[in-house]
């Protein structure tokens, strides 16, 4: 295998390809490698993503017997905030939120009290123009953030509040994001999450959370930037979006499909937001998908996102829990 930086101007992500066309690019080659090789764990440690390319995983079968192969402990997307279809075993679409808008850069789950420690991504289709996955170093966030802000965060920590409708109206309802229409298994789950719950009299359900801004790497004790107070705040949206919602909204941003604050229940300024947006900018590592690509990532280690996009995009995701 030939394994370097995809880009020498950063610390990721690790590209491992076939030393050599024929035998090397075959699937079962890199399974049998990455079974035996410890090679792997210690550098995605150090540099939080890595490629796979040039092995051919571009279809859903090779996909799924890539991450059956390699992780023991798929997780299903349960209680997440994007619309996405699974299609085959914990195999789902990345996202399916309209092309035409960014996804700011986040830590899967980091609103929750479970979140998965790595995510597998595979791109069946690139489109023509856009689409790219950027990712971004969590704990060179942390770092080159203002210090006075990172301990505000720290303190208060952040309140997450989502009102899911129950099938029709903006966002996700309770029934996709939970993947149950059994209000009785939405209720154990939110129980055993620590998740504050209430069902509306509209019938759709109204929760909130909250959880520390910062996290600590359970294997290498490293602080990391980790939450998605700036992605759950309305101001993420695009201006004119932005400002209708908060129009509607006034005085009950709390009413949104998702809002974020302080844990103590005080907004956020916007201006903090901005400046947590362009640090993230500032070390958002970007680069084209190419078909048959598999992107492993630390959850913990590296948020992610994604641009807009023109034309047909296929990329599944797959999670793994600790």
């Amino acid at each position: 295998m030939k394994i370097g930086i995809l880009d020498s101007n950063y610390n990721l992500p690790l590209l491992v390809e076939p030393d050599t066309e024929g035998e090397s690019s075959n699937l079962d080659n890199l399974l049998s490698w990455y079974r035996d090789s410890e090679l792997l764990s210690h550098k995605l440690l150090k540099h939080g993503a890595i490629i796979f390319r040039g092995f051919g995983v571009n279809t859903i079968l090779a996909f799924e017997k890539f991450v059956t192969s390699v992780s023991g402990n798929l997780m299903d997307y349960v209680d997440g905030n994007s619309p996405r279809t699974k299609v085959a075993n914990s195999i789902y679409t990345s996202t399916e939120y309209p092309a035409e808008y960014f996804i700011s850069l986040h830590n899967e789950l980091s609103y929750s009290s479970h979140w998965p420690e790595k995510l597998y991504f595979c791109c069946i289709t690139a489109s023509k123009e856009g689409g790219e996955t950027p990712i971004a170093d969590s704990r060179q966030i942390l770092k080159s953030l203002n210090p006075k802000l990172v301990e505000k965060f720290t303190l208060k920590q952040v309140k997450y509040i989502r009102n899911l409708h129950s099938g029709n109206g903006m966002g996700v309802s309770w029934q996709d994001s939970f993947k149950t229409s059994d209000k009785s298994l939405v209720e154990e789950h939110n129980r055993k999450a620590g998740i504050n719950f209430e069902w509306k009299k509209d019938g759709g359900l109204r929760l909130s959370q909250t959880r520390p801004a910062i996290a600590i790497h359970p294997h290498t004790g490293e602080q990391v930037w980790f939450n998605q107070a700036e992605q759950f705040h309305p101001s993420s949206l695009p201006k004119n979006i932005y400002e209708a919602m908060m129009f509607y909204f006034e005085g009950n941003e709390e009413e949104l499909p998702q809002y974020a604050c302080f844990g103590d229940h005080t907004p956020i300024d916007v201006s903090m937001l901005d400046e947590i947006r362009e640090t993230i900018c500032q070390q958002t590592v970007v680069f084209p998908w190419q078909e048959g690509d598999v992107l492993l990532i630390d959850n913990m280690l590296v948020c992610h996102g994604r641009r807009p996009f023109v034309g047909p995009r296929k990329i599944l995701v797959s999670l793994s829990h600790f």
